[in-house]
């Protein structure tokens, strides 16, 4: 019965695909854009503004083009049924590939279609894209900067981008973007509109993003603090912090011991802060008037951007965990950032964690 069950899913699915791709065409990757003539490529003429090999952006404008997402892995940038290279994002497996590995080369856009009489700026880039705090910072305010500095960001309609959360809404408010729509790449899986603008990815280029993070231009840490740094709302903030990590909807990156290790700095003057549940005015002003910040591994450490100069910062990961973006933008703001590596540990039935921190090590970096 079980195989039974599964060719009619699998030959539904390949129904599903052949009837879009009789209406919306096969897609191909043939690489064709110079001679696309329904494409624009403009280069970002501001050398304070460069990617990780320190070349200029570019930005795209696609006339009567399409968006394709599946919104986990996929986003396909599509002119005359080619997807285009450079602005279409395919991670698979948590590796980014070319265009030629983008499930629209071989399942079609197997979603009806919106029109949209507007022009609509693409920012949605797969999972990653939707409310991680850390990809909102430093990969899609990054992306609507370098529109601005190509082109009138005034004459768009439309940020193509999944719904927000508040702190999203509030850091386009402070940008004083929040008169553009927003269009939901949720509910919208394929749209065609009058303009389509989009431009590279800030700094993700190859490879595995967790392994890239540490190339995080130092303009992109810069604008952040500039654009936000003034914003900070002031309460009644401890200056000594001790991040609490159990409220992300993550198991990696989890203390075992964190009840543990919560009791102890706790007894050693520190206060302890589920940064998520701060709003982000209060994120910033936490950050700035912190003196010194201990926590494991999270998004929650892309507020180092705020923090003052000679700021202690611990942080600890697994020792197989690659993401050493703290160190990056800690060169960047001057601060003194220390990583504590802890090995890796078996797992446990009734116990959840992947993080066993010994009390003396911390000790040792206090």
């Amino acid at each position: 019965m079980k195989n039974i069950s599964k060719f009619i899913q699998n030959l539904y699915k390949c129904s599903i695909q052949f009837f879009f791709k009789l209406i919306y065409g096969e897609v191909k990757y043939d690489n064709v854009e110079s001679i696309d003539n329904n494409l624009s490529v403009k280069k970002i003429e501001n050398n304070e503004l460069l990617d990780p090999d320190k070349k200029n952006y570019n930005l795209y404008k696609i006339v009567n083009g399409r968006i394709y997402t599946d919104y986990v892995e996929n986003v396909a940038l599509i002119s005359k049924n080619n997807i285009l290279n450079n602005i279409s994002y395919q991670q698979i497996k948590g590796e980014l590939k070319n265009p030629g590995f983008n499930s629209v080369t071989y399942k079609g856009t197997p979603y009806f279609k919106k029109k949209i009489n507007g022009n609509v700026l693409s920012l949605t880039q797969g999972a990653s894209g939707h409310k991680n705090y850390f990809h909102w910072l430093f990969d899609i305010l990054p992306k609507i900067k370098i529109f601005s500095e190509g082109h009138d960001i005034n004459s768009l309609d439309y940020f193509y981008l999944s719904k927000l959360q508040n702190y999203q809404k509030k850091t386009l408010e402070i940008l004083g973007f929040d008169n553009i729509k927003i269009l939901d790449a949720k509910k919208y899986r394929h749209i065609e509109a009058k303009q389509i603008f989009a431009v590279e990815h800030p700094w993700y280029t190859k490879g595995y993003a967790l392994e890239e993070a540490k190339n995080l231009p130092s303009w992109i840490i810069h604008w952040i603090r500039n654009s936000f740094l003034n914003s900070a709302k002031e309460f009644n903030a401890n200056d000594k912090i001790f991040i609490d990590r159990s409220e992300s909807e993550f198991t990696h990156c989890q203390l075992q011991n964190n009840e543990e290790i919560s009791s102890h700095l706790i007894d050693k003057g520190f206060t302890k802060y589920k940064v998520g549940q701060l709003s982000f005015e209060n994120q910033i002003y936490l950050f700035k008037n912190a003196k010194i910040i201990i926590g494991v591994h999270g998004a929650a450490f892309a507020n180092l951007a705020f923090c003052s100069p000679n700021t202690k910062i611990i942080e600890i990961k697994p020792v197989y965990h690659p993401n050493v973006v703290s160190k990056t933008i800690g060169n960047i703001n001057n601060l003194d950032v220390r990583i504590i590596e802890t090995p890796k540990i078996e797992k446990q039935k009734n116990i959840s964690g992947d993080i066993y921190l010994n009390i003396n090590e911390l000790n040792k970096n206090l």
